[in-house]
């Protein structure tokens, strides 16, 4: 049996505990939480809350060149976009992807 609780974009943020609480600004979390929320919805199935995960699973980047210092290959968003998924952040240079 599995305890299940929804989570909306203020529990989700504050879920993120001391030692997590800066890996991705206020703007990622809420890009993040909506990514999560419409893959849910899309999908049918829920989506478990582990922050360790999320950490592990996703990084955020201000901008192409932050990205490119870690993935040299990597020379346009295009080309991101074809090794891995790409959540883009609002009003802003700033975007999340999945580990690759």
């Amino acid at each position: 049996m599995a305890i299940k609780q929804t989570t909306n974009l203020l529990q989700f943020c504050d879920s993120f505990s001391e030692s997590h609480k800066n890996q991705f600004t206020y703007e990622g979390k809420r890009a993040l939480f909506d990514y999560l929320e419409q893959y849910s919805d899309d999908t049918g199935e829920d989506v478990e809350l582990d922050i360790i995960a999320l950490c592990c699973e996703y990084t955020e980047y201000e901008n192409m060149e932050e990205l490119q210092k870690n993935y040299t290959s990597i020379k346009n968003m295009e080309d991101l976009e074809d090794h891995t998924m790409v959540i883009k952040i609002e009003n802003s240079e700033a975007f999340i992807i999945a580990q690759f």
